[in-house]
Order: structure tokens, then sequence, then C-alpha cells
């Protein structure tokens, strides 16, 4: 005769860490005066911009850094140049067991990247990466005096590697 047979299985997923992405500190470039360009490194511990990214362990990320053209006044009355060369960010994958800091980003930091283009991102073994950020402001000669910000924006997703 005919027999017949039944099997169950499961399907089976174990989702991971959300991933969470922090603007830990600003990219500050103090007092500029007229018609003076300034350049802030992104290995100064005070004034470099960081990012901080949290997720799971050694996962492949995708990192996108929007860039300001400009910074503007509040009242946007005028603005200030900003620029950011291909050289202007630190990628460091340390643990928050042994943070890493812009001067010294630690072993198997990726150092002189383009903040356009970051390469080998991925979450640190700890759980946790940062993004180093510096730039260049160029201000007219004529520039107005004042406070000048521009939206620096981080996204970041899993990549499934």
């Amino acid at each position: 005769g005919n027999s017949q047979d039944v099997a169950n299985g499961l399907a089976i997923a174990n989702v991971l860490a959300a991933l969470t992405v922090t603007a830990t500190q600003n990219l500050d470039f103090g007092n500029v005066f007229q018609g003076v360009a300034k350049i802030q490194d992104e290995t100064s511990d005070a004034l470099s911009g960081i990012f901080t990214i949290t997720g799971e362990p050694n996962a492949g990320l995708s990192v996108y850094l929007r860039l300001p053209d400009y910074m503007a006044l509040a009242s946007g009355a005028d603005r200030l140049t900003v620029a950011f060369s291909n050289s202007d960010a630190t990628f460091s994958v340390l643990d928050a067991a042994a943070p890493s800091t812009p001067s010294a980003p630690g072993a198997g930091a990726l150092l002189n990247q383009d903040p356009r283009n970051l390469v080998g991102t991925n979450v640190g073994v700890g759980g946790t990466s940062q993004i180093f950020l510096g730039g260049r402001v160029t201000p007219a000669v004529n520039q107005s005096a004042g406070a000048y910000t521009g939206d620096i924006i981080c996204t970041v997703a899993y990549t499934g590697t």
C-alpha cells in the first residue's frame, strides 16, 4: 500500500541588537577671524566632531555622513563656507572597555578617510564604533560676526554581513 509521512520543521531567527548612532561631540571651529581660513583636525579630543555607533559586535555597517557646504547665522543673514577634505575622518572600532579618542584612536582605526566614503566600517567587538571628523571653514573678509551652525547628519544601517 501507499504510505504517507509528515515532518514539522521550524523557522528560526535571531534578531540582532538595535543599531544606534549618537552625535557625541560637535565639530567646533572655535573663534574664526574674517578672511582667515581655519582647519579643525579630526584628531582634536576637545574640538573634532564625534559620532558614536552602537550595535551588534562585528556587524558590517553602511555609514553615510551628509556634510554641509556652509554654516549659517541663526537669522540666516550670512553664510560661512565649510569644506571637508578626502582625509578629514577617522573610523575607530575600539569598544567601551577601551574607549578611543580622536588623538588616540587605537589599533585598527582607519585614519585619513574621506568622510563622504567611509570604508571598512563595522561595529567594534565591544559593540561600539566611533567616527572622528574634522573640516575647514573659509570666512569672507567681510564675514558677519556671530555664531554659525550647520547640520552634519550621520545615517547608519546594517549591511547584513
